[in-house]
């Protein structure tokens, strides 16, 4: 589909764009001399610019790939939830967990979700379980692995699985060596690469809307009636009101308590510089999150789901829409950004998923203190964490780019939605509670995970039946089963109870 000179072009892009990022990285790389200064950083960051930084880490190759995908797919009911009711609940959340768990992060000198969680109710068995949790976190490099795969294949005119290889090995080969210190820079970059091709992707059907916005809905009732209403009947994802606004909205204040989002404001170095860090994040992100309109205007110059007569797969229609849509020049800056979405969260993910591994279950297990003369260590024992990753990954994408479930999305909904359920009761609690049993915290992450897991694959509900099943939902029942059973327990034991201390470990 791509035409020589936009291959060509494609190349010189990608090569250029590598030799700048690792530029970042050897900078980065030569201050980082132990693992904390890997996972927080050791250099002072302005606070527009780890805003800049967290935005671009929120928004991945979801974001600018998979979800229009959705929204081709099954229309106006996708964006109401998808850049409505999920970001407004995200923001708010945001807002209000940030700023306390950047107070209790640094009472506890916590490098990650896992230590936070263990430090905050004294239990080190709690912190290996969430770190063991956290390995759930994989199925979301895998969707972006997926959906850079996809961008940069067809753009070189490229087999999927030896693009995914040379990603693979060039973006899991320099996080082993960059860390905080060269992420905030590469991220701030990459968003403002972003927030250009979000304009361009947003501009791109104009003309759709030449005789109103009646009009552009007309034309996708004309494919398919159910593409301009607010509900979709007959999608997996966007039947009712249920899906579409509670489950969003539920999904989107929970989504916060994943490591790479909430420890983000640990890298800021004074609580003056928290309110523009909030500011500058979700100004973006309102840009950000918006870009699954495109997915309307990739649905209307494909009105059959097809190109050049072969069928499109859902991940594959954004790709396919910016190549044959986008003059060459613009088209690159399309990429650029793409790419840009995709690698700003998966350096996090990679970040926060190899630190939580080394610093939470191998150095415990190894026995080896943050004051030993072993802990340098650390740091070479990281870098072999992310190899083994690296393995993983492939293995996992290269399976979802020949054997999808509609989209490589369920698949990273199903991992990281049953993380955060797990994680948003002791985040809660540890957060606005000054008195729990870490009995409450723990039975109500259990009953999360369980509650998850049973209702998705279980198919317990109408919409988790069938062979395209809605993880939206299963995660939004298992935050309640967890709220419920979270404030049983506490109730039954609170008053027992002394202020919490950290430094009680069991």
């Amino acid at each position: 589909m791509a035409s020589s000179s936009l291959v060509v072009a494609t190349a010189v892009l990608v090569a250029a764009y590598a030799a700048v990022i690792l530029f970042l990285v050897i900078r980065g790389a030569r201050q980082t001399t132990s693992l904390s200064d890997y996972a927080v950083g050791s250099l002072a960051f302005h606070p527009v610019m780890v805003g800049f930084s967290l935005a671009a880490s929120m928004t991945s190759a979801a974001t600018f790939i998979i979800n229009p995908g959705f929204i081709a797919l099954y229309g106006i009911s996708g964006i109401i939830a998808y850049a409505i009711f999920l970001p407004l609940a995200l923001y708010i959340s945001l807002i209000v967990l940030t700023k306390s768990f950047r107070r209790h992060g640094q009472a506890v000198k916590a490098l990650t979700m896992a230590q936070w969680i263990g430090k905050r109710y004294g239990s080190k068995r709690f912190a290996f379980f969430f770190a063991l949790l956290s390995l759930l976190l994989i199925t979301f490099i895998v969707l972006i692995a997926v959906g850079m795969t996809k961008v940069l294949s067809k753009a070189l005119d490229v087999e999927e699985i030896w693009v995914l290889t040379g990603l693979v090995i060039f973006i899991f080969g320099y996080m082993m060596f960059g860390g905080a210190n060269s992420m905030v820079y590469t991220n701030a970059i990459q968003a403002g690469i972003m927030i250009v091709v979000a304009i361009l992707l947003l501009t791109s059907g104009y003309e759709h809307f030449s005789g109103g916005v009646h009009t552009l809905l007309d034309r996708l009732a004309a494919i398919d009636p159910n593409l301009s209403t607010w509900k979709n009947p007959s999608s997996p994802l966007f039947r009712d009101a249920f899906e579409i606004i509670f489950c969003s909205m539920v999904v989107g204040v929970a989504i916060v308590c994943q490591p790479h989002i909430i420890t983000r404001s640990l890298l800021l170095k004074d609580d003056n510089q928290v309110n523009r860090f909030l500011a500058t994040t979700i100004i973006v992100q309102i840009l950000f999150f918006s870009v699954v309109i495109a997915g309307l205007y990739a649905r209307l110059a494909f009105p059959d789901l097809t190109a050049d007569g072969q069928a499109l797969k859902m991940d594959g229609i954004i790709p396919a829409y910016v190549v044959s849509e986008f003059p060459v020049w613009i088209g690159l800056v399309v990429i650029l950004g793409l790419l840009s979405a995709g690698l700003s969260t998966l350096e996090n993910l990679i970040q926060s998923l190899s630190t939580t591994v080394t610093a939470d279950i191998l150095q415990p297990v190894m026995g080896i203190s943050d004051d030993s003369p072993q802990a340098p260590r650390l740091v070479w024992i990281n870098r072999i964490v992310i190899a083994a990753l690296a393995v993983v990954s492939f293995w996992l994408s290269r399976e979802q780019l020949l054997h999808p479930n509609l989209s490589v999305g369920i698949f990273a909904q199903n991992g990281v939605y049953a993380y955060f359920s797990a994680a948003f009761i002791p985040v809660l609690f540890g957060i606005f509670l000054n008195r729990v049993h870490r009995a409450a915290p723990i039975i109500a992450s259990v009953v999360a995970l369980v509650t998850h897991f049973a209702v998705y694959y279980g198919q317990l509900t109408p919409y988790t039946s069938g062979p395209i099943r809605n993880p939206a939902v299963a995660a939004t029942l298992a935050i309640l089963a967890a709220v419920v059973s979270g404030l049983i327990v506490h109730a039954l034991t609170w008053k027992k109870m002394k202020p919490v201390s950290p430094l009680v470990q069991d």
